[in-house]
């Protein structure tokens, strides 16, 4: 089975192609003439691309992060469309879904902020493919190799790390090894339709924060406050401070197991 990735220098895009290493990468800066071409030969498209929401954002960087989702993904399904790809996995984010709602993907509401719109405007483009679709909405997605628990690691290994603010919100997270066994599970099924891609168990940052000062052997007395954040990211802040309680109903419904269910399992096999 050949694979064709974009956004491939990722840190999922990096653990994917270890796992399907018969592939192709795109690149979001192709035309749609060059990815016919690519695609000539591949059974599968996941689409990664997008530049990094972590960082501050102005509006130039908005526009940034609209036309590596969006524009890339319009020329990327006009030439799936064109080719004999079989299946194609696109990305989206749990940020799509209101603050202070547990969701699954039942869930009609949806959040009013930048995030929310980016998040359906990406999936409104993906879904114009005429082959079988799926879309990931990923959590917040943990690993040892990069990703958000990588950007906090140093501080709680010098014992300086805590909660945001008083850590109440819930984070809603997955392990990077669930994470590629969900892309195994939709290719070997042709599995269509939208899916979180959380673990079926968010916590609060409270809790999340003390499992990893108690994985870490490191004390978690330092609360980071909201305004910090603000100053450093501005309306970015949102991505961590955001509370959203997202559950995996379709995919456990379709047969899928979680192996890392608990932030303690996951958290003791990423930093064992």
């Amino acid at each position: 089975m050949k694979v064709a990735f974009t956004g491939a220098r990722g840190f999922v895009g990096t653990a994917l192609q270890d796992r399907f290493q018969d592939n192709v990468i795109l690149d979001r800066h192709d035309d749609e003439p060059t990815l016919v071409n690519k695609l000539e030969g591949v059974d599968v498209v996941i689409n990664l691309a997008g530049a990094p929401i972590i960082k501050r954002w102005d509006d130039p960087y908005k526009q940034t992060l609209i036309n590596s989702r969006i524009e890339t993904t319009d020329r990327l399904v006009s030439a799936i469309n064109k080719s004999e790809v079989k299946h194609f996995i696109s990305t989206s984010a749990i940020g799509i879904y209101p603050n202070d709602i547990a969701c699954d993907e039942t869930c009609t509401q949806q959040g009013n902020d930048f995030l929310s719109d980016l998040s359906r405007a990406w999936e409104e483009e993906a879904l114009k493919c005429t082959k079988p679709t799926a879309i990931l909405r990923f959590g917040i997605v943990l690993g040892k190799d990069g990703g958000a628990l990588a950007q906090m690691l140093t501080p709680f290994k010098w014992g300086v790390g805590g909660t945001i603010g008083d850590g109440s919100m819930v984070t809603s997270w997955i392990h990077i090894k669930d994470l590629i066994r969900i892309y195994e599970f939709l290719i070997e099924n042709n599995i269509e339709g939208v899916y979180n891609a959380t673990s079926p168990h968010p916590v609060t940052n409270r809790v999340f924060t003390k499992t990893l000062g108690q994985v870490l052997h490191r004390p978690t007395i330092f609360p980071i406050p909201y305004f910090a954040l603000r100053l450093m990211y501005a309306e970015a802040a949102s991505v961590l401070t955001d509370s959203k309680e997202v559950y995996p109903k379709a995919l456990e419904t379709a047969g899928f197991t979680f192996k890392y269910q608990t932030i303690e399992t996951a958290l003791k096999d990423i930093l064992a």
